[in-house]
């Protein structure tokens, strides 16, 4: 995601919550990474706690990295995926490509350990 650049919220919320070392490894992972703009969407002040609270950020990113490579034509068969987070993220193809509710803007944006896919707003865990 730090090549890909406009992710400097993501990339910034990922070594906030201590997790860098855990995405670096081997992967491979599947990533629903939020632009900037996605991130900018969330009113400031919530966006400041979230970044506060390490345990509700490590919950809410791992929430949008799936374990294995799934590749957008992957995804189009699928209805749904568990997050490393532990809960299932929604997928619905029947206009384009949505994950929760988030809309897939650009596929297959490949890393060194797995695939990001670009989504246009954060999405949240149940709970």
């Amino acid at each position: 995601a730090v090549a890909a650049g406009s992710f400097e919220t993501l990339v910034a919320a990922v070594e906030a919550a201590g997790l860098v070392e855990t995405l670096r490894g081997e992967g491979p992972f599947t990533v629903f990474a939020p632009t900037d703009e996605a991130f900018a969407q969330i009113p400031e002040a919530d966006l400041q706690a979230l970044l506060a609270d390490k345990e509700k950020l490590r919950a809410v990113l791992t929430y949008h990295v799936v374990p294995g490579k799934v590749m957008a034509a992957d995804v189009a068969g699928l209805t749904s995926a568990t997050t490393v987070q532990g809960q299932s993220v929604s997928i619905d193809t029947s206009d384009g490509v949505k994950v929760d509710g988030a809309r897939v803007v650009k596929t297959d944006v490949e890393a060194s350990n797995g695939v990001i896919h670009v989504i246009d707003r954060v999405i949240l865990p149940q709970g």
